[in-house]
């Protein structure tokens, strides 16, 4: 990323907001994902791949690449939602995945996030369902949350939305910083505690499969909690985003069964800054066919972002789509 290095914010933000006036001219387009061993980095790569069409590359219709003349999406690791929302508040990404609770809490300035409105935020998609996995050594089970207290468990990082939610949950049971001994780590760090033996537990919302406990499950081997019906009512009360979810048997080597487990969706956040027409061909190139290509070929969980899901849940989130994205939108009839 040394090329960032010699641009100030103003001229990063001057190059963005330039939209795609000249082909020969490049604009640079971040977007924060998440850790390397997670859903969002590979996810991310593959929109910024399908959005792109750097100066100078061969036409969409002679074998090019089909994304927005000019742009250069770069997809970078970060710590995921909270990281990747504050920075797009900021101005310091242009976008972000990000959880739909966390985004929602950020925006209107609510929860954790209490009095500090992120007023920028705007949603270009909904893209898939993010399961929460509950990763316990093999031959471990337990019964319920509470069953973590005085135990090692892995939270997630600072910063992403899986631990602001994981905090909320715990707290019903009884388990929080107190009586927990609680590391804030990300997926692959977590994977190689577990199977060291330091830790009794973590805690990781991505799609599923997770490349990190893909490895975990076929070396050492793991086990998932499966929730009850009556806990996960219990999670949806406290975190409404949150909701029943399944991952099927057999994703993961020697999870012969179905675990039951809550669900929050991932977006696609940009900054109401971003211009409209960027936005606009933006929305476009994630939708057309190429991408389409992209998204089947690459992480499983590709398959499920879809135009037909791209708007489910934003009527209730109360987080705007940027207006970019609504012209698309209602220009295809998918808003009225």
């Amino acid at each position: 990323m040394g090329l960032f290095k010699h641009l100030t914010g103003a001229a990063l933000a001057t190059l963005v907001t330039a939209g795609a006036v000249a082909a020969q001219n490049p604009t640079f387009f971040r977007i924060g994902t998440g850790s390397a061993g997670g859903t969002y980095f590979p996810i991310g790569g593959t929109i910024a791949n399908g959005i792109s069409a750097p100066p100078g590359s061969r036409p969409c219709e002679e074998g090019g690449q089909c994304g927005v003349p000019g742009l250069i999406a770069i997809a970078q690791s970060t710590t995921a939602s909270v990281y990747n929302n504050t920075a797009v508040q900021n101005g310091e990404l242009e976008a972000g995945l990000a959880a739909a609770d966390v985004t929602r809490d950020m925006y209107l300035g609510e929860g954790k996030f209490e009095g500090k409105k992120h007023e920028k935020l705007r949603v270009i998609a909904n893209l898939f369902p993010e399961d929460l996995h509950l990763v316990l050594p093999k031959g471990q089970k337990i019964g319920n949350l509470g069953d973590l207290a005085n135990k090692r468990v892995g939270i997630a990082q600072a910063g992403s939305g899986t631990q602001v939610a994981v905090l909320q949950m715990l707290d019903v049971w009884g388990v929080n910083r107190d009586n927990m001994d609680e590391a804030e780590l990300n997926n692959s760090q977590s994977a190689e505690r577990l199977a060291d033996g330091q830790l009794d537990a973590y805690f990781y919302a991505a799609g599923w499969p997770v490349a990190a406990m893909v490895q975990l499950a076929s070396t050492k081997g793991m086990e998932l909690h499966s929730f009850t019906d009556e806990d996960m009512a219990k999670i949806n009360e406290i975190i409404p985003a949150y909701i029943p979810s399944k991952i099927p048997a057999g994703v993961y080597e020697g999870i012969d069964y179905d675990v039951h487990t809550p669900a929050v969706s991932a977006l696609l956040v940009v900054s109401s800054d971003l211009d409209e027409e960027l936005v606009y061909g933006i929305t476009k190139a994630l939708w057309n066919d190429n991408t389409r290509t992209l998204l089947d070929n690459g992480h499983a969980k590709g398959k499920l972002i879809t135009l037909d899901s791209a708007l489910d849940g934003m009527d209730s989130l109360g987080v705007p789509l940027h207006a970019g994205a609504e012209k698309f939108y209602r220009e295809i009839g998918a808003l009225k």
